[in-house]
């Protein structure tokens, strides 16, 4: 089944089709058939079931995969990967939908569209709340000692 597409697509390389360079496209652009080079577009980016991409970055306001990608994907609002999408590289997105059956080997850094570092925003909620002090808690030396009666006592009185 093909992805559906909000909008209009302004370029299509067909299946069968293969096109080498660089491709800055004004709106929507789909991929049945093979690229490699640079890819830009200002909308949206499908790699159809048929696409196949060699690039080091796709960047695009959204972009959906269900054929092959050989690159990094960089999503400014959101990146579809469907059932028969496969990846060889990063993907970079503040909204990731994926479905059953895709296939992707690079690491997935999910923003939600923070502006913040990521990486603090992570661990200043970490952070945040009541903290533990696992050295009061588990200090040895403070821990009572068995008397010869059974009871506890501590070790210095």
């Amino acid at each position: 089944m093909p992805p559906k597409i909000e909008g209009t697509i302004n370029s299509i390389i067909g299946e069968g089709s293969v096109f080498q360079g660089k491709f800055f496209v004004h709106g929507s652009f789909q991929i049945d058939g093979k690229f490699e080079g640079e890819i830009r577009t200002e909308e949206h980016l499908v790699v159809g079931e048929t696409g196949k991409v060699k690039t080091k970055v796709i960047r695009a306001k959204k972009v959906t995969v269900a054929g092959v990608v050989l690159g990094d994907i960089e999503g400014l609002e959101e990146v579809r990967l469907l059932s028969t999408g496969r990846i060889l590289g990063s993907i970079t997105a503040p909204q990731l939908t994926m479905e059953p059956g895709v296939v992707i080997k690079g690491t997935i850094l999910i923003t939600a569209g923070q502006k913040k570092e990521v990486d603090k925003l992570i661990e200043d909620a970490y952070s945040s709340g009541p903290s533990i002090n696992f050295d009061a808690i588990f200090d040895e030396s403070k821990k009572p000692l068995p008397s010869s009666d059974g009871k506890f006592r501590n070790e210095i009185e």
